[in-house]
């Protein structure tokens, strides 16, 4: 009998326990996980090899976000990439040969019909050693364009990067290329704004930088680079500009030629006078950056003084009126981003414009006729005369006729586009739509409409709801007019009632209007003032026809236009959309329409009534009689015509005292006969429109001015009433018992018609001060055209 102990899971159960051989049953589900459990760390495997635990496996947003090794990975593979591509890129891409531009081709400028109004393709381009090039003026365009030239490689990829990253930001296009650059792609290539471009420009670059010495390259961009005026390198820029050879050049001079390699033609002070401020600034900052560099002492850059180039001598081919076209087309394709200035100028291009060679004519001839026919070399002030002139279709916006001078190889200047002539009461009709739209009232809460009486009193003091404004603006000839209604304020042009009716509107209400009808907002003195009715801002000719347009159709205002088409090779570039939109009401653009067709009918602007068409104006006065203006449209052609003083050989702005023989030069005389001639043949063959108004007249208000029988006095007849009796009405003076006839000169009353006596100041009222800067010292009440050098009554 053996006693040893009996082994698990042998034949002897222990007692108690069921099962074979005395053990309990094993429970299979924990037998099957014992069976299948993996090892844990440090676990072996039947081999005695060591297992490694499995990592857990990702889940939910975990398994989008890739490992660091897939990130290092795939960081590897992009370099791998970049670097092969530079290198094949490298590799492929080599130095060509000059581009066109070394023989670049025309631009064809047309009229509506096809017809040839210009071409522009002569180039104007004299290459020159580097040594004859002054190191001042070297230096200046250094300090310009790239002042770490020599020390930089012939790329800059910080800066390519920090422009690329402004532009997508929004923070506008950006400029990051060196002169290495910019030279490749003057010379080389071209001035396409497009990747493949830019690749090319990248490769080019850094193998020019690597076979060609930075000397060499600063010649060959100081030979390529555009400077305006047609002009292609600094040896022609040089003499477009000061008339001397590029080693002549000071360092004054050097630093103008310099700053316009960032903007040729809006530094050009003389083709834009207006962008004289621009242009000093960067002239400022070339010189400025010579001094930072050690290249210029600090005493030299104090004495310095701006060298003002002088004037253009442009191509004989763009003579007469076809240089003011093309330059004013050029000005709106660049200005409005449609190709820029530097691809413009590497030609090609064929450009359809809105202009239309019947009404072209038309206008020439008009201010042929009515202007420069009647100068002669005997009277000094004719030699200042300067005539600008701009039509356009109100339905459509486009401008059909400009006349921008004398000629172009004569005056670069283009006088429909300069900004530098105050517009004068032509500005007026703005105040008016502007109280009409926004339904202004008076200081006493009357409605202001055509028929609100305000006191015309000569320098009486503009009220505002706190009191006096302190601006006491003279009416022309100092004529004091005691009450009348706005209809009769525009028909003389009052000054008085027209400050008041501003500061009713509210100056900066009126500065809103006047842009949302086509001023543009930049436009300078364009100031939220009292004084901003009376046209200290110098809008351009063609800005005040857009606006004048606008009002001719019903207040619906749409961006002018001067091109229709523009093509190279065949593809058409693409145009900027024109959206028309309601600028002001229609009830605030057809009431002043009402009023200004009284201004033609009897009032300033009788001489339009030429053109034998139903038609609205206003006439207009710089200060100091330095320009006239007649703007007015009928229902399908608005029109602008302004004749200006300016000294030919300065360019400063002179009076037109005694000009074309005439006392005074008055918007309702040569201006307003030039209009009338002008919208007659251009309008010839068109059947006559009438203009359809919805306009807003007003209740008629009694005049304060009038005595009545209960006084027991005589009432002041009116100027209808005057005229039947054979007598003449006019405005009254501040001396009891006595009038003032037109020219200010008092004389002795008509016994048959007792004078009435203006009304008192307020009072309170402050003595007049003097008008704020920029403000014309009196507009005038216009002359009618009928006999040349006189004012007579009803003007």
């Amino acid at each position: 009998m053996s006693h040893e102990q009996p082994q698990p899971g042998g034949d002897h159960p222990e007692p108690g326990r069921k099962g074979h051989g005395g053990w309990p049953p094993r429970d299979p589900t924990t037998a099957a996980t014992t069976r299948n459990a993996r090892p844990s760390d440090g676990a072996h495997d039947r081999k005695g090899r060591t297992r490694r635990a499995e990592r857990p496996r990702r889940t939910g947003w975990r398994r989008a976000v890739p490992t660091w090794r897939m990130t290092l990975g795939g960081a590897l593979l992009l370099g791998l990439l970049l670097i092969g591509a530079f290198f094949a890129g490298y590799q492929l891409v080599g130095i060509p040969a000059a581009n066109a531009s070394a023989t670049a081709q025309s631009n064809v400028y047309l009229y509506t019909d096809g017809s040839v109004i210009a071409r522009d393709g002569e180039v104007n381009r004299e290459n020159i050693p580097l040594h004859r090039i002054p190191r001042t003026v070297q230096h200046a365009v250094l300090a310009a364009e790239d002042r770490d030239f020599y020390s930089e490689p012939a790329i800059d990829v910080k800066a390519m990067t920090r422009a690329g990253w402004n532009t997508l930001t929004g923070k506008g296009r950006q400029g990051g290329s060196t002169i290495t650059q910019q030279y490749v792609k003057n010379y080389y290539l071209g001035q396409e704004q497009t990747l493949v471009r830019k690749a090319k420009e990248f490769f080019i670059s850094i193998k020019l930088g690597r076979e060609q010495s930075k000397d060499e390259i600063l010649e060959g961009y100081l030979n390529t680079s555009y400077f305006g005026r047609n002009s292609y390198g600094i040896q022609a820029a040089s003499h477009a500009y000061y008339g001397k050879n590029a080693e002549d050049l000071d360092t004054g001079e050097g630093a103008y030629l310099a700053s316009l390699l960032n903007a040729p033609s809006a530094y050009d002070v003389v083709a834009h006078p207006e962008n004289r401020a621009a242009a000093l600034a960067r002239w400022s900052y070339v010189l400025d950056g010579m001094v930072k560099e050690d290249w210029l002492g600090t005493a030299e850059r104090t004495a310095m003084t701006f060298p003002v180039p002088g004037p253009a001598k442009p191509a004989t081919a763009l003579s007469g009126q076809r240089g003011y076209l093309v330059q004013a087309v050029e000005d709106y394709l660049t200005g409005n981003r449609i190709v820029d200035e530097n691809t413009l100028a590497t030609g090609g291009y064929r450009i359809t414009t809105t202009l239309q060679k019947k009404k072209q004519k038309a206008l020439v001839g008009a201010v042929e006729d009515n202007v420069l026919s009647r100068t002669s070399e005997d009277r000094e002030a004719d030699r200042n005369v300067r005539v600008g002139g701009a039509s356009i279709a109100p339905a459509t916006g486009h401008v059909v006729a400009m006349y921008g001078g004398i000629d172009y190889t004569r005056q670069f200047v283009n006088n429909a586009t300069r900004r530098d002539y105050q517009v004068g009461s032509t500005f007026k009709p703005f105040v008016l739509a502007a109280a009409v739209a926004n339904g202004s009232t008076t200081q006493d809460d009357r409605a202001i409409t055509p028929n609100t009486r305000y006191d015309g009193t000569n320098e009486r003091t503009v009220q505002s709801s706190a009191g006096s404004t302190g601006y006491a603006p003279a009416n022309e000839d100092d004529v004091d007019y005691g009450s009348l209604t706005v209809r009769e304020a525009t028909d003389k042009s009052v000054n008085a009632v027209y400050a008041q009716m501003a500061q009713d509107v509210g100056p900066a209400e009126v500065k809103d209007t006047a842009i949302a009808l086509g001023i543009p907002g930049t436009t300078p003195d364009l100031t939220a003032s009292p004084s901003i009715a009376l046209g200290p801002a110098t809008a351009s000719v063609v800005d005040m026809t857009a606006a004048y347009a606008t009002l001719a159709d019903h207040g619906r205002q749409r961006a002018y236009t001067l091109v229709t088409k523009v093509s190279k090779n065949g593809t058409d570039l693409r145009l900027p959309t024109r959206n028309t939109r309601q600028a002001v009401s229609r009830e605030a653009a057809d009431t002043t329409t009402s009023v200004l067709r009284s201004v033609v009918e009897g009032g300033t602007g009788t001489a339009a009534r030429a053109a034998n068409r139903p038609a609205a104006g206003k006439t207009g006065t710089a200060e100091e009689d330095k320009a006239a203006w007649f703007a007015g449209y009928t229902p399908d052609l608005a029109t602008v015509i302004a004749v200006m003083g300016q000294d030919p050989d300065t360019g400063v702005q002179k009076p037109l005292y005694g000009a074309l023989g005439l006392a005074r030069m008055n918007g309702g005389g040569p201006p307003a006969r030039t209009w009338a001639a002008y919208t007659a043949a251009a309008l010839e063959s068109s059947e006559v429109q009438d203009f359809e108004l919805e306009a807003e007249e007003g209740p008629e208000e009694p005049d304060p001015d009038e005595e009545t029988e209960d006084t027991g006095e005589t009432a002041q007849p009116d100027e209808e009433q005057a005229e039947e009796a054979g007598t003449t009405a006019s405005p009254a003076s501040d001396a009891p018992g006595r009038r003032t006839d037109p020219t200010g000169t008092p004389e002795t009353p008509a016994t048959t018609t007792p004078a009435r006596t203006a009304p008192p100041a307020p009072a309170g009222r402050a003595p007049a001060p003097t008008a704020p800067a920029g403000a014309p010292e009196r507009d005038r009440f216009e002359d009618d055209g009928s006999v040349e050098g006189a004012r007579g009554p009803g003007r």
